[in-house]
């Protein structure tokens, strides 16, 4: 099973990493970090550097798309080779998924009109604007379209997509073995349970 995974300049690691380490799991997968011009490509704060080893071109379809999010896929939004590619792909594809801002990608290049879908809270009108019905669930499956909404949800679609491709057994047993357990000395991970002040305090950085 090939899965596609797109980098570009600007991309939130997680968003990319989360799912790989998930899918890369799944018996007979080849998971493969791809961009329109192969070579490193860095992340949204410039400390991490991740390389494609290979053209988007060459990879023109996958079984399963992963399209991450990050501050780049603003401009991607606007960059006709990339939604040329990913329209492409999804016309063959078994699955399409986004992680955050990913799924501006999706909706720019018009698979997300009329579906329920998701993204980082931050942008949910913007995902309206593009066609979409924007939903504050943390996984959307939508037929074979499934996005996912910030960063570390990225990890909950990878096993929602690994269950649905290889059984729940199998996907437990990845959970397990990446010992994904989450217990976080916080309750402020969505916008319902932060308070003002953290909001107002995400928005800055953000």
């Amino acid at each position: 099973m090939d899965i596609a995974i797109p980098i570009f300049d600007g991309l939130t690691a997680l968003d990319a990493v989360g799912p790989y380490e998930v899918l890369s799991r799944l018996p007979g997968a080849r998971v493969e970090f791809a961009a329109l011009e192969p070579g490193v490509k860095r992340t949204d704060n410039g400390m991490l550097a991740l390389t494609a080893d290979r053209a988007l071109d060459d990879l023109p379809h996958p079984e399963v798309i992963v399209m991450p999010g990050g501050l780049g896929t603003r401009a991607l939004m606007h960059d006709e080779r990339m939604l040329a590619w990913v329209r492409g792909a999804h016309a063959k594809s078994t699955w399409t998924t986004s992680v955050c801002t990913g799924s501006l990608v999706l909706g720019a290049a018009g698979i997300l009109d009329g579906l329920e879908a998701t993204t980082h809270w931050a942008v949910m009108d913007t995902l309206g604007r593009l066609g979409a019905v924007p939903v504050t669930r943390r996984v959307v499956e939508q037929g074979k379209v499934i996005t996912a909404a910030g960063v570390s949800s990225g990890i909950d679609m990878a096993l929602t997509l690994a269950a649905r491709i290889a059984g729940e057994d199998v996907a437990r047993a990845i959970q397990l073995a990446i010992e994904y357990d989450p217990e976080p000395p916080f309750d402020s991970g969505s916008i319902a349970k932060a308070s003002p002040a953290v909001l107002e305090l995400a928005r800055q950085r953000a």
